[in-house]
């Protein structure tokens, strides 16, 4: 149970539990992929666009607004990274951006500022070719490279050795920049 949670431009906020306390279940909230059991106001903010009562759309059958709002807002980043088997590391990387009007200069430039996540050289790579840790960075550069106003992020470290663990969440939360960023772990310091 939620009874109220705002989260600015910005601001990057760690929901920290055991597992099975809900965790996940707040991000697919969060990213209008879950409707709320029950919800006075569940309001989205994002610059540009019109304030939109999520609970109100889902009420209302609003999937393909809520569709739009996830597309022009918010970059997700699931726990198994989610990539489409078919695509390379870059195209799986690249979607988003390309689906939000990002020109191929664009992208390009987003994708030098992301080479820090040292998956450059896994670029033409299918999914089935990368190591689990290797697919969590490219979900996190595919998160990230359209410049979401909001990143969500479900365990985005959990198949990391600890260094690269470390190093990785260290990068994640400066690409991050001014966007919100809301990360689920069980690993309290990795957070800190």
């Amino acid at each position: 149970r939620i009874e109220s949670l705002a989260i600015r431009a910005g601001e990057k906020i760690a929901l920290i539990g055991p597992s099975g306390c809900g965790k996940s279940t707040a991000l697919d909230l969060l990213a209008m992929i879950l409707p709320p059991s029950a919800a006075e106001k569940f309001l989205f903010n994002a610059p540009g666009d019109t304030p939109e009562d999520v609970a109100e759309l889902w009420r209302r059958g609003g999937r393909e607004r809520m569709a739009r709002l996830r597309l022009r807002h918010i970059g997700y980043v699931l726990q198994t990274g989610g990539l489409l088997p078919f695509l390379s590391a870059r195209d799986n990387m690249t979607t988003p951006g390309r689906a939000k009007g990002m020109d191929a200069k664009a992208v390009d430039a987003g994708l030098k500022e992301l080479a820090g996540l040292g998956i450059g050289h896994l670029l033409s790579a299918l999914p089935d070719k990368l190591s689990i840790g290797e697919r969590q960075r490219v979900a996190i550069a595919r998160a990230l490279l359209p410049k979401p106003e909001l990143v969500l992020a479900d365990e985005p470290t959990a198949a990391l050795d600890p260094v690269t663990a470390k190093n990785v969440m260290r990068l994640f939360t400066e690409l991050a920049g001014e966007c919100a960023l809301v990360v689920v772990s069980h690993d309290h310091r990795l957070v800190e």
